[in-house]
């Protein structure tokens, strides 16, 4: 059975046009990557589990804010390279983060060395533009944002 995931993808519309809200993954592996290197705001959850009230949960957990109390849709389940389905949530909405306040991951950093390290999950979240979003997000979440463009009738 394949893992799965939900997350939520908000968008708003500005004058410089569609933009959407993502994250840049946290940790040692990510901490020098730009490109490919960010994702919606997700994570796993348990077979059974509502994958609406899971991204949600991980929304805030990634970010430290509670996502915005609005109207979601689903946008769709994509399968992952690694074969993990990520069923995403969207919704127009405004977000302002103060301060992100992501929950933490421990691993052994430098590998080999035994020193096991906290790291946050999440290092970097913010509005971008959906060109810009298509280098940043790890690649098999583009089509997550070709589903968004499509369901708004953008291009």
């Amino acid at each position: 059975m394949a893992v799965r995931s939900a997350g939520i993808l908000l968008y708003r519309v500005t004058e410089a046009g569609l933009q959407v809200w993502i994250a840049h993954m946290g940790g040692p592996f990510w901490a020098r990557k730009h490109a490919a290197a960010w994702s919606i705001p997700k994570g796993e959850y348990e077979p059974g589990e509502d994958p609406f009230v899971a991204a949600r949960r991980e929304f805030a957990e990634e970010i430290g804010v509670a996502p915005p109390a609005v109207d979601y849709a689903l946008l769709g389940e994509f399968r992952q390279p690694s074969g993990k389905l990520v069923t995403v949530f969207t919704a127009e909405a405004d977000l302002a983060v103060e301060r992100l306040v992501s929950n933490t991951f421990a691993v052994e950093w430098p590998r080999g060395s035994g020193i096991v390290r906290e790291f946050a999950e999440v290092d970097d979240a913010r509005w971008v533009g959906i060109t810009e979003a298509r280098v940043k997000l790890v690649r098999g979440q583009v089509p997550v944002l070709d589903a968004l463009v499509e369901r708004l009738g953008r291009i």
